[in-house]
């Protein structure tokens, strides 16, 4: 990064320093791209705001060698307690869901303020810095011969009324859901907005709750969730309808005391923090637009219901980065740009239809919802609690977890194996699958060939051709609900731990040209 001026030259200029803002900088940091990250705000966030940090999102913590401090601050939410009025049906444990998927299956309960500290001590720790007080105030894109030739110009408002300039090659906003990066580019931000007003309470001393879980409870009326916070400390969220609102349709802490205890039997003696708003579900027309992007909050808005919007953007983040990283530093070409919103749009738009779709499922006043909440759950959520392990718990763990998420990769490598080959047990376009001991080497974060069974002269050689990391691990003895590692193929693993191309060994002729072909497709 250069400064001469009053004016700052860098690659890639980050707008926001909320959790996605900070993963991207750290990444960037991480790979050797030279980044600028600015935020208005004087300061990271001191609420809690988000709070559960999913499976996926810890494996991208353990590649940037973070995962140990949160382990260490975490509280661990072990299960999930269904109820209905007063009581829980009983516990399902999440460790039983995933053992063998990942190696964090439980939710870990590490709030945004924290997730943004741990973040940016890890920025500061790489030699880097968070502009703070830096107002974006104009953007603009300065036309070049071509997509690589653009130059991003930021006007920032600085402390003290000053102005600074920044020139860089690429631009994110992570400037949440009023971004002015979004709205600069003119980028649509579509949607919905639920009718109904929702809360959120850190509460203290609470009573009547299963402790160390996530508790999900329904009345004909209501619902509440909570989370485990440490202690007697849980998060109430849930939702009032318009008779619960004062004349000036306001709803009061007090008034939520009184609801949750009439309804539930949830008591606490005092709360952190209380807030209320109403649930948008709004999703970006592009994640792209020329050198600029969006992430996070600033890419897709929805209800807080599953915990799944902080990683959303966490991942969103790591996954633009290692791009980014392809590009500036290993030198491909800038359409490697164009997987970030082929790959991650559609993740967005899947999780903002989802929880718009569930959220007014839960809402509804039709008659046949409110006999589903009031009569059916009472009575079969005692049944359905003991058989979801067996039906569908490692595949609910996976949506949850976002351990499941698949992208759509071109895959040379299938070429003459019949569709229904392709589709059983395919690794190309998921995550690495975890064997148990092979996510130590994804630390480096760089390009590698894994090769399971496969004898280690013939990973080395096709390592070496591809210009990759070689890596050789025992068989794959396989786990239910993950697709196994075969001793017949090799993989080529994405910087962040995406399978790109899965080569049959011995690795010649076509299937090689399809291996290294992997590595530069585009997303058309």
């Amino acid at each position: 990064m250069e400064a001469a001026s009053g004016s700052i030259t860098t690659d890639v200029l980050i707008v926001g320093a909320g959790p996605s803002g900070l993963m991207l900088a750290v990444s960037l940091a991480k790979l050797g791209v030279d980044a600028l990250i600015v935020d208005g705000k004087s300061g990271p966030t001191r609420e809690s705001r988000a709070l559960g940090v999913q499976a996926r999102s810890m494996e991208l913590y353990d590649q940037l060698g973070l995962v140990d401090r949160v382990l260490a601050e975490r509280a661990p939410a072990a299960a999930i307690a269904p109820g209905a009025g007063l009581r829980a049906f009983g516990t399902v444990e999440f460790r039983g869901l995933g053992d063998g998927i990942t190696p964090y299956p439980d939710i870990t309960v590490f709030e945004q303020s924290r997730n943004e500290r741990l973040l940016v001590d890890a920025l500061a720790e790489a030699g880097r810095e968070v502009l703070w007080g830096h107002r974006l105030e104009r953007l603009e894109v300065e036309q070049g011969a071509g997509a690589e030739a653009s130059t991003v110009v930021a006007e920032l408002a600085a402390p003290g009324g000053d102005r600074r300039t920044v020139r860089a090659r690429y631009c994110v906003g992570a400037d949440g859901a009023h971004s002015r990066v979004r709205e600069s580019l003119g980028i649509a931000f579509e949607g919905v907005t639920n009718e109904y007003t929702y809360y959120i309470a850190d509460a203290l001393g609470v009573s009547g709750l299963v402790g160390d879980a996530i508790n999900l409870r329904f009345t004909t009326e209501h619902f509440i969730l909570a989370f485990p916070m440490g202690g007697t400390r849980m998060r109430l969220l849930g939702i009032v309808r318009d008779a619960d609102l004062d004349a000036d349709g306001n709803l009061h802490e007090e008034r939520v005391r009184e609801l949750v205890g009439r309804e539930f039997g949830v008591e606490y003696s005092e709360s952190a923090w209380f807030t209320t708003y109403r649930v948008h579900h709004r999703l970006a027309a592009r994640f792209r637009e020329g050198p600029c992007f969006v992430v996070g909050d600033a890419a897709h808005i929805h209800s807080p219901v599953g915990a799944q919007g902080m990683n959303t953007g966490l991942q969103e983040a790591h996954n633009l980065a290692c791009a980014l990283a392809d590009v500036i530093v290993g030198g491909m070409p800038d359409a490697r740009l164009d997987r970030y919103e082929a790959e991650r749009r559609p993740v967005g738009e899947t999780l903002v239809a989802t929880t718009d779709r569930l959220f007014g499922e839960v809402t509804s006043e039709s008659r046949f919802a409110r006999f589903v909440r009031g009569r059916a759950l009472p009575a079969l959520g005692p049944i359905g609690v003991r058989l979801l392990p067996f039906v569908a718990g490692r595949r609910v763990f996976g949506y949850l977890s976002q351990t499941r998420i698949r992208y759509e990769v071109p895959d040379a490598s299938a070429a003459g194996r019949s569709r229904r080959e392709r589709r059983r047990g395919a690794v190309v376009g998921v995550r690495l699958p975890w064997t148990g001991g092979n996510y130590e080497v994804l630390r480096s974060m760089q390009w590698q060939l894994h090769g399971y069974g496969v004898p280690e002269r013939v990973v080395l050689r096709i390592a070496r051709e591809l210009g990759v990391e070689p890596h050789v691990f025992p068989s794959d003895r396989g786990v239910r609900g993950r697709p196994r590692l075969r001793h017949d193929r090799v993989y080529l693993v994405r910087r962040d731990g995406f399978v790109m191309a899965e080569v049959r060994a011995p690795g010649l002729g076509t299937d090689l040209d399809a291996a290294h072909a992997a590595m530069f497709a585009d997303a058309r």
